[in-house]
């Protein structure tokens, strides 16, 4: 598996469990830390697949912790490992944006399964951001390079496919993305 894992509780003995836990299941413990403050900084510095956290600790509690820690994409995932049940916590752990939050004591045959499925969920959100990233920038170059074509039509009575062919042979020869091209005539258009 070789998933890069931080552990965060202000129990030293908790810490060392859970450690020995999951590098006992083949994932690498790359940090650890005593409060949510540190937790933050560890992410920050490590960009780990896990972050299992508790929610009471001192300096910033686990779910402030955890909402940083998400709304940054510092990780992967996060998994909230805490003593408390109460459905106001839970209700702050799905707006912090956590993948799974489990109820201390928890058996080691619980806590494997429920990590998996959390790495795996917050992989696939990963992607699907990626992916989203990818196709708002193609829709961007899009109509960018649409706006330049038609600028390129107007101005020297071009047909559509002369236009798209100008700003591409440009593009070619000056080894450039054909939007910063097109950002280019849009430019000159509105300053010339």
């Amino acid at each position: 598996m070789n998933l890069r894992v931080v552990i965060a509780d202000d129990e030293p003995i908790t810490r060392m469990d859970l450690s020995e836990i999951f590098r006992e299941a083949g994932y690498k413990v790359v940090g650890e830390a005593s409060d949510g403050f540190d937790a933050v900084e560890l992410c920050r510095k490590l960009n780990p697949d896990l972050v299992l956290m508790d929610v009471k600790m001192p300096l910033l509690d686990g779910l402030k912790a955890s909402k940083i820690i998400v709304h940054e994409e510092l990780a992967t995932s996060v998994v909230l490992l805490t003593a408390y049940s109460g459905q106001e916590f839970v209700e702050r752990a799905k707006e912090a944006g956590v993948m799974g939050y489990l109820v201390k004591p928890v058996d080691e045959k619980y806590l494997m399964p429920a990590v998996e499925v959390a790495v795996c969920k917050g992989q696939e959100i990963k992607k699907m951001k990626s992916t989203l990233e990818h196709i708002k920038e193609q829709l961007e170059t899009r109509k960018v390079v649409e706006k330049a074509k038609g600028i390129l039509m107007v101005k020297y009575n071009m047909k559509e496919e002369e236009a798209y062919n100008e700003i591409r042979k440009i593009s070619m020869n000056k080894r450039c993305p054909m939007k910063q091209i097109a950002t280019a005539i849009i430019i000159n258009d509105h300053l010339g």
